[in-house]
């Protein structure tokens, strides 16, 4: 299971790494093809282990928003699509669809516009506000610059409340005139929409003639739609732009027909797609066809294939993940694609290698899709001077033997290889697991190589000392991050049980467990027959955590953390907090502190208080931080103990 776990692991990163290159920074990476190349492994590796890991980009809708922006909250949130590659994909859709809901097959098809995607709110006919997807919840308002795009109407008929989702885009033939009017010319056309749009100033963005397609209306208010048709035709009513194809068909040869017919003919197009789109026509089913935790059911994209290019193979590196597992990234002759200059490329293993036959010196074929680095697909030309590949008998980072399990190459020094180390304790102290604040990958790697930090409850028997004599470590983050640690040794089950890192068991399968098992020792002592009973736990994740348990150096190591005070909030171990001047009293948190609210409500509650919200004559402290406002002033009427940030800490940590 570590291999499925770990290539998980590493497809999220490369995705969510890339998701924040186009998404965030208007700067792609990679193809649509290599994207969903990746993504489309993860789904299927999510299905069989039947987890779901927190950082998860299926469970994420686009990018989040920048911080430049004022962030607003959308209505209803904007849901992203999911993709077909082929037309297979599509029969599936709409097989398992007719299972679900039998429906009359009956279908609008329409571009996928390549640009980025706003959401129009307007009020009394008026445009009020225009904001990118962001996160899907909540994006950025973005509405002067959208008034300046020349299809956006700023007053409409209906005047009820009403959302207006769409794409912003540049046409090829505007981004052809910028480009010879300007020194400095724009790479394509997506990037150049993107970028106008969330430029600060609007006469930057008006400059560049951008457009908008209208195409779903996410929100509306006095008035209801039976079909995709009628939704279709009040845009139209309203003034908008709408995708001249679309088109009602009523059999999937004909949505084959479209596809086919749009693939051919999008070259001689004035404006970028990367697929098309298919919905439902009859809302009514959309609506009891419901959403998955990203996608609604009733609407898909399919993706036209992605460009591919080939490139010198320069070198292989090595890298050792936190499992110890030891994968190969090529480095490549940088080469541009789509707008992107890609310099490596990911090679799943040393099978793989074998496979696509490739060797370094050779020339060798890549395909980048969406937003991720680029897969290398196999041999283009076996140079004169190439040489094969060699596999690693030694671990890149800290020299021990290589063992081989299947088809994956490990580093068994569990202990002792620093990038497993740093790796496994950053994961650890992370904030959906033991939330350490301050507890970075650099005073990670500080620790070890000073004092051979390599265990979990190494963290909890760190002295000031130890921290002082770390770089950039003074009294106020030393305090900050002895308090982070004291407040981790309370966590919820779920967090404690996401933190010991087991295989295959992510944030949401960790909240199911701590919600059945409600104590860490039931959990410890659970059985096979009891695992799978519980949904969405499979035969594969249930002998993962088995095995865990099984092995004597996870028990000792979980031994040493309940040694060192690590309790889990559900557990059936309790702590004494008779002795802290805290314990039992009431106690209001305001201003901002070193830490976060969270850390700081932990520590107390750690300490037997009894956290409120606001100030009151039976509050017992209020603990200010700087900027403080009403409720230190309410406290100091009312007479009651101020403490500063230094005194709390000091108070906790004795």
């Amino acid at each position: 299971m570590k291999d499925k776990k770990q290539e998980m692991e590493e497809l999220i990163a490369l995705i969510n790494k890339a998701s924040y290159d186009y998404y965030v920074l208007d700067n792609p990476t990679m193809s649509d093809k290599e994207w969903d190349t990746l993504y489309d492994k993860l789904k299927v590796l999510e299905n069989e282990t039947g987890i779901i890991l927190e950082n998860s980009p299926t469970l994420k809708v686009g990018g989040d928003p920048l911080s430049k922006f004022e962030k607003v909250k959308h209505i209803r949130r904007l849901m992203s699509l999911d993709k077909a590659q082929s037309f297979d994909e599509i029969l599936d859709w709409n097989d398992k669809n007719q299972k679900i809901k039998s429906f009359k097959t009956e279908f609008s098809v329409e571009h996928k516009f390549d640009g980025l995607s706003l959401a129009l709110t307007y009020q009394n006919g008026i445009l009020i506000q225009g904001a990118t997807r962001g996160n899907g919840e909540i994006g950025e308002n973005v509405t002067e610059q959208v008034k300046t795009i020349r299809t956006v109407p700023l007053k409409i008929p209906y005047t009820g409340l009403v959302v207006i989702q769409g794409e912003g885009i540049m046409k090829l033939s505007e981004l052809d005139k910028f480009n010879r009017a300007h020194e400095e010319p724009l790479k394509n056309a997506r990037n150049a929409a993107a970028g106008a749009i969330r430029n600060l100033d609007p006469k930057q963005t008006k400059e560049r003639n951008l457009d908008f397609f209208a195409y779903n209306i996410n929100y509306i208010e006095g008035k209801s739609f039976k079909t995709q048709a009628e939704e279709h035709q009040f845009l139209i009513d309203n003034g908008f732009k709408v995708d001249p194809l679309f088109k009602i068909v009523d059999s999937t040869d004909q949505i084959k027909q479209l596809i086919d017919k749009v693939d051919k003919e999008k070259k001689t197009y004035d404006f970028l797609i990367d697929g098309m789109v298919i919905k439902i026509n009859q809302l009514s089913v959309r609506e009891e066809l419901g959403d998955t935790a990203k996608f609604p059911r009733g609407m898909i994209a399919f993706k036209f294939e992605a460009l591919e290019v080939s490139t010198l193979l320069n070198n292989v590196i090595w890298q050792v993940s936190r499992s110890g597992r030891v994968t190969p990234v090529a480095d490549l002759e940088p080469v541009e694609l789509a707008g992107a200059t890609i310099s490596r490329a990911t090679l799943n293993n040393f099978d793989d290698i074998q496979r696509k036959q490739i060797k370094i010196g050779s020339r060798v074929f890549i395909r980048r899709s969406n937003e991720v680095i680029p897969e290398v697909l196999g041999l283009a030309e076996d140079l004169p001077g190439s040489k094969p590949i060699e596999k690693p008998t030694v671990c890149p980072c800290c020299g021990a033997q290589l063992n081989l399990e299947n088809i994956d190459i490990y580093c068994p020094n569990h202990f002792g290889c620093e990038r497993q180390i740093v790796k496994r304790l950053s994961y650890f102290s992370s904030r959906h697991a033991m939330d350490i604040v301050g507890f970075s990958i650099k005073t990670i790697e500080q620790l070890f190589e000073k004092y051979g930090i390599n265990k979990y409850s190494d963290i909890y028997k760190l002295t000031d000392q130890q921290l002082y004599s770390l770089e950039a470590f003074k009294d106020k983050k030393v305090s900050n991050v002895l308090a982070s640690i004291k407040a981790s040794k309370n966590p919820p089950l779920d967090k404690f049980i996401y933190a010991l890192g087991i295989e295959n068991i992510g944030q949401k399968t960790s909240k199911q467990l701590a919600k059945h098992f409600k104590t860490f020792d039931n959990f410890k002592n659970t059985t096979f027959d009891e695992l799978v009973s519980l949904q969405d736990i499979s035969d594969i994740t249930a002998n993962g955590i088995l095995d865990f348990f099984k092995d004597q150096n996870n028990i000792k190591e979980i031994e040493n953390l309940f040694d060192v005070g690590v309790l889990p909030k559900n557990s059936e171990i309790s702590t004494n907090n008779s002795n802290s001047i805290f314990a039992g009293k009431k106690v209001v948190l305001t201003g901002a502190l070193g830490m976060s609210r969270q850390q700081a409500t932990a520590l107390l509650e750690a300490a037997g208080a009894d956290v409120v919200s606001s100030v009151s004559k039976n509050t017992d402290f209020v603990i200010a931080g700087t900027d403080a406002g009403s409720k230190l002033t309410k406290a100091e009427q009312l007479g009651i103990k101020i403490i500063n940030e230094e005194e709390f800490l000091k108070n906790i940590n004795q």
